[in-house]
C-alpha cells in the first residue's frame, strides 16, 4: 500500500510539471522569445513540495489544503494568461493542411535517407519526433490555448483523485469533493470560453486583465478540501458563542455558499453585468449565463437563509428547555458527558440489587 502511495505521489506530479511545461513551451513558440523559459523554473517549487511531501507525510496529503494542487496552478496559470493575451494578435492559416503535407513529404525523405546508415533506427525515431512537434505547431493557436484550458481543469479533477489523501479526510468524502469539482470545473471553463471569445472584448485589453484576473480568482477554491471536512471545534467558553457555534455545525455548506457567492457565480455575474450594462455586450449564451448565476446566487442566499433559521430555532428550543446548546460537531465533550452519565447509572444499578430478587429469600423462610 504504502508503494502504490509513493507511485501515485510521485505520477501526479510528474503530469502536473509536464502539462506546465507543454503551456511554457506554447508560449515560447508564440512568443517567440527563449526568455519565457524561466517560466519553467516555477516547477522547482512543485519538485521541492514533492520532496518534503514524501519525507515528512510519506507522499499522503495535508488536512483541509493540497500543496501540489496550489503550486500547479502556480506553474500554468501564468503562461495561460500569456497565451490569452496574445490571442489578440495571433493569425491562424486557413490551409494549415499545405504545412503539414510539405512536413509530410520531408520525413518521407529524412526517413529514406536515414534508413541508409548504421544508426538509421535511432536517427529514424529522432526526426519522427521532430516533425512530431512541428506538426503540432502548425495547429492553430486558439486551438491549443482551449486545449490547454480544458486538459488543465481535467487534470485538477483527476490529479486530486490520483494524490494520495490524508488521514483527515474519507473515501466518501474525496468522491464528494471531485463530483463538486467536475461541475465547477465545468462553470469555470464556460465562463473563460465564452466571455473570452467575444470579439467586443478581445479589443479591450482592460477586459481581458479583468476577466482573466477573475478567473484566476475562481481556481483558488481547487486547493482547499473544506467544502467536504466540518471544522473540529473543541468545547470552550468562547465556542459557545452563537456565531461560533454556527460554523461549527454547518462548516461545510457555509463554505459551498461562500464559494458560490463570494469566489464563483458572484464573481461571474458580476462581469457579466459589466459586459451587458456598462458595454452593451449582449448575446444569447451571455443573458443565458448571467441569468443562470443570478438563479445560483439566489439559491445559494436562500440556503444561508434557511440554515440561519433552523439553527436559530433549535437554540431558542434548548434555551427554553434549560439545556446547554452543544455543537453537533464537538462529540467530545457531549460524548464525556454521556458516557460518565452512563458509568454511574450503570454502577448504581449494580451496586443496589433489584427489590424482587433480596426479597425472594425472605419468602422462602
Amino acid at each position: 500500500m504504502e508503494l502504490m502511495v509513493l507511485l501515485n505521489a510521485l505520477v501526479t506530479r510528474l503530469l502536473f510539471v509536464l502539462h506546465s511545461l507543454i503551456g511554457v513551451w506554447r508560449v515560447t513558440a508564440v512568443k517567440k522569445e527563449p526568455k519565457y523559459w524561466l517560466l519553467a523554473l516555477l516547477n522547482l517549487l512543485l519538485c521541492l513540495e514533492t520532496g518534503l511531501t514524501l519525507k515528512f507525510k510519506q507522499g499522503r496529503g495535508y488536512k483541509w489544503f493540497s500543496p501540489a494542487i496550489f503550486l500547479y496552478l502556480i506553474c500554468i496559470v501564468p503562461s495561460l494568461w500569456l497565451l490569452e493575451i496574445h490571442h489578440g494578435t495571433q493569425y491562424c492559416g486557413n490551409e494549415p493542411g499545405a504545412v503539414q503535407v510539405n512536413v509530410s513529404n520531408q520525413d518521407f525523405n529524412q526517413s529514406r535517407e536515414s534508413s541508409h546508415g548504421s544508426e538509421g533506427t535511432d536517427h529514424h525515431i529522432i526526426q519522427t519526433a521532430k516533425v512530431f512537434v512541428n506538426q503540432l505547431s502548425t495547429i492553430c493557436e486558439t486551438v491549443w490555448t482551449l486545449a490547454l484550458h480544458q486538459t488543465f481543469l481535467l487534470l485538477l479533477v483527476v490529479g486530486r483523485w490520483l494524490l494520495p489523501i490524508g488521514v483527515e479526510i474519507t473515501r466518501d468524502q474525496l468522491s464528494q469533493l471531485l463530483l463538486m469539482f467536475v461541475g465547477t470545473a465545468a462553470d469555470i471553463l464556460e465562463f473563460a470560453s465564452e466571455t473570452l471569445d467575444i470579439e467586443d472584448v478581445r479589443k479591450n485589453y482592460a477586459l481581458i486583465n479583468a476577466i482573466l484576473a477573475v478567473w484566476t480568482w475562481s481556481m483558488l477554491q481547487f486547493p482547499l478540501d473544506l467544502a467536504v471536512q466540518h471544522i473540529g471545534c473543541k468545547p470552550s467558553t468562547s465556542a459557545r458563542r452563537i456565531p461560533s457555534l454556527l460554523l461549527c455545525r454547518y462548516s461545510a455548506e457555509l463554505w459551498n455558499i461562500g464559494v458560490s457567492l463570494f469566489i464563483q457565480d458572484g464573481p461571474f455575474f458580476i462581469v457579466r453585468s459589466i459586459l451587458m450594462g456598462h458595454f452593451r455586450i449582449f448575446n444569447q449564451m451571455l443573458v443565458f449565463f448571467t441569468a443562470k448565476n443570478i438563479l445560483v446566487v439566489t439559491l445559494q442566499l436562500y440556503r444561508l437563509a434557511v440554515i440561519t433559521l433552523d439553527f436559530r430555532t433549535t437554540v431558542l428550543q434548548k434555551s427554553r428547555k434549560g439545556e446547554v446548546c452543544c455543537c453537533p460537531c464537538e462529540p467530545y465533550e457531549a460524548r464525556a458527558h454521556a458516557t460518565g452519565r452512563q458509568e454511574n447509572e450503570m454502577k448504581e444499578f449494580v451496586a443496589v440489587p433489584p427489590k424482587e430478587e433480596s426479597q425472594a429469600p425472605s419468602e422462602d423462610h
